[in-house]
């Protein structure tokens, strides 16, 4: 079987309803975002999913997404690793882009990266080691972690620079699976939030 990456971002916080970048304060989820966590538990609960049985799980430890992966029902499975954690915005963090661009006119985040913070090539290793430790057996699996990371995951995936990932928006508590097309790694699913609607 060739193993596919199921990716979980976590639910709505006040700070990414307001927009403001999220790295490495721990934002507890809104009402809202617990809501939706468990909504996309009982998704994965229920056929074609059902419940994911052999799925390998790691979470970010950051609580937004360990909650996220607990109220999903997948929290006595998981295992917290650092590598999921979102990107370190350094001296951005807690700033909206609006904010941002007042000080650095046309920056974006994928090209510029931050000042104080992680480097684009530390994200980008990151996001290889999770690629490189899906790939490393013959099972699925599961993570729960945060927008930026999760985008960074899938440019690698497909063999893109994580410059890719400003083309690949994803919303709270949305699922994605990464597979394979004849042979070769592809998007299978991305930011499908269907579960929200009911």
């Amino acid at each position: 079987m060739a193993p596919r990456i199921l990716l979980a971002r976590h639910g709505q916080t006040e700070w990414s309803l307001s927009g403001r970048h999220t790295g490495r304060t721990d934002i507890p989820l809104l009402d809202e975002g617990k809501r939706g966590a468990k909504l996309l538990g009982e998704r994965l609960h229920r056929a074609p999913w059902s419940g994911l049985p052999g799925v390998e799980v790691r979470t970010s430890p950051l609580v937004r997404a360990s909650e996220t992966c607990a109220l999903a029902g997948f929290g006595d499975r998981a295992q917290p690793w650092d590598a999921l954690m979102e990107f370190d915005y350094g001296a951005y963090e807690g700033l909206t882009p609006p904010e941002i661009h007042a000080l650095r006119p046309g920056w974006l985040l994928w090209r510029d990266g931050v000042p104080d913070g992680e480097t684009l090539a530390e994200v980008s290793a990151r996001a290889d080691e999770v690629v490189e430790w899906a790939l490393s057996a013959d099972r699925d699996v599961l993570v729960f972690a945060h927008g930026h990371i999760l985008r960074a995951i899938g440019a690698r995936w497909l063999g893109q620079d994580i410059s890719f990932g400003a083309r690949i928006r994803l919303d709270p508590t949305s699922l994605s699976v990464l597979s394979w097309a004849y042979g070769d790694p592809a998007v299978e699913r991305w930011n499908d939030t269907g579960h929200m609607e009911v």
